[in-house]
């Protein structure tokens, strides 16, 4: 354990899974003063409101069991794919498995939500088994939102276009970050994947709800200017 202020700590964890499991442990268990908790590939930031209630966030950090399951109450969050990415013969190719190979090992294990990316809503999900995909020699300047893909031992949806060097699998309508919703992040940290193959995508359209009258207490910019920033207060994380 590193610490990061005096409120704050760096939990360090022998892999993945330890990492998965000791956020899970700490996010279910309802402890006083713990501000924020957030997960990495081998790490778990803890954010308390006073450096006592840090100090029992750590033991019981310290106390999850090494290669223990996480929170019992995860979730099970089903994405629709479309198999049609641009890379799909070619991860085919590189591990041997082929096209149709590569969507029996996506589509046949649960994967697991163990930490948020370079963007909101992008998660990298790891897989139960299956091969290390290497990622591309050279990335795409701009990957379409949606895009299903895969890079080492993870796979996740790109939330928005964006520059990229995973490997394109597939396409998905999911909506991995919406502001609309009270939740805006489709995926939390420690919720099962599983990626259900489909020969079609619907989506429904949220013309009508974007467009409705805003209730409430609100501000309308009729004519943003140049570098207009409107920011609020911040918040936990």
């Amino acid at each position: 354990v590193r610490p990061l202020g005096p409120r704050a700590a760096l939990v360090e964890c022998a892999d993945l899974h330890d990492a998965v499991a000791v956020h899970a442990r700490l996010a279910a268990a309802d402890l006083p003063g713990l501000v924020d908790c957030v997960a990495g590939a081998e790490t778990v930031v803890v954010r308390a409101s006073t450096t006592d209630a840090l100090r029992e966030v750590v033991r019981a950090a310290r106390a999850v069991p090494r290669g223990s399951a996480g929170a019992g109450g995860a979730r099970t969050v089903t994405i629709d794919v479309v198999y049609d990415g641009e890379d799909l013969a070619a991860v085919g190719e590189l591990t041997g498995l082929g096209a149709d190979g590569v969507v029996r090992f996506h589509t046949g294990q649960a994967w697991t939500a163990a930490f948020a990316g370079f963007a909101p809503g992008f998660f990298y999900c790891v897989g139960e088994d299956g091969p290390d995909v290497p990622r591309r020699g050279t990335p795409r300047t701009a990957v379409p939102a949606g895009s299903v893909a895969l890079a080492g031992r993870f796979s996740a949806v790109y939330p928005r276009s964006s520059p990229g060097g995973w490997q394109l699998i597939g396409r998905s309508a999911a909506r991995m970050f919406d502001l609309d919703r009270e939740d805006p992040a489709l995926l939390r940290p420690g919720d099962r994947v599983r990626y259900r193959p489909v020969r079609e995508l619907v989506e429904v359209a949220a013309t009508a709800a974007r467009t409705a009258p805003v209730r409430g207490p609100h501000l309308t910019v009729g004519a943003p200017g140049l570098q207009t920033l409107v920011q609020d207060g911040g918040r936990a994380g």
